[in-house]
This record gives C-alpha cells, structure tokens and sequence, in this order.
C-alpha cells in the first residue's frame, strides 16, 4: 500500500509543477507576443473611429482578427496595447493594411487590401489603436 502512495503523490506532484510551469511560460510568451512600444495617446475625432469601425467591419478583417484572442492574426486589443496611438503609429498600421505585412505578430500572412485608400486605412487603424 505504501509504494500506491508514492506513486500518486508523485503524479499529483508532476502535475501540479508542469501546470505551475505552463502559467509561467504563457504569461511570458503573452508579454513578448505583444512587445509594447512605450508612449503617450494622442486624442483621435470620434467620427474616424466610427468611420474605421465600419470599414473593419465591412472588409472581411473579422475573417482573420478578433477584438480579443488571437485567431488567425493578432486580436485588435493586442495591436492596440503594442502600439501608442500617436499619428506615426497610426500611419505605420495604415501602410501594412494597404499594402500587407507578415513578421510583427509571428508567422501570420496579412494579405494587402490595395482597393483601400489612405484615409479609410488610417480610419482603421485608428479604431484599432482605440481599444486600450
């Protein structure tokens, strides 16, 4: 009976250090998923938001982005907590909408969306960079 009892401490055992560990490591694969970039939010008119949050909606993005949770690519929160909204920013994520992009967020293909123009692009990223 003795050696039962070893057996099933030990599995209770492994299975709570590999849990513990697990945690660990998703905590600290989320923070270097994200890599904040540090910096102060400017103020965007709430029409772009609402303006970008239509466009988003209306082009297919939900086929690959989330607002929460990572799908195929990075949920909007995440982009939105990596990158301050400051019109440098906004302009960066405007040019990888349009023209597609691959790298920032891992292995994740960002088809470009060419039949979109600059000011619609940066509605949207706007809006993206507005969901702290």
């Amino acid at each position: 009976m003795g050696w039962k009892y070893v057996l099933i401490s030990l599995v209770v055992f492994s299975a709570f250090a590999c849990q513990q560990k697990e945690t660990e490591s998703d905590e600290t694969a989320t923070k270097d998923y994200i890599r904040p970039i540090p910096g102060q939010d400017e103020p965007v008119d709430p029409e772009i938001l609402d303006k970008g949050e239509v466009l988003i909606s209306y082009n297919a993005c939900y086929d690959c982005h989330k607002k929460d949770g990572r799908f195929k690519g990075p949920a909007y929160r995440d982009i939105a907590k990596r990158y301050p909204r400051k019109q440098v920013y906004i302009d960066l994520l405007a040019q990888k909408i349009i023209a597609g992009g691959t790298g920032s967020w891992g292995n994740p293909i960002m088809p470009p969306h060419p039949k979109l123009t600059q000011e619609e692009a940066i509605a949207m990223a706007s809006y993206i960079l507005s969901l702290k």
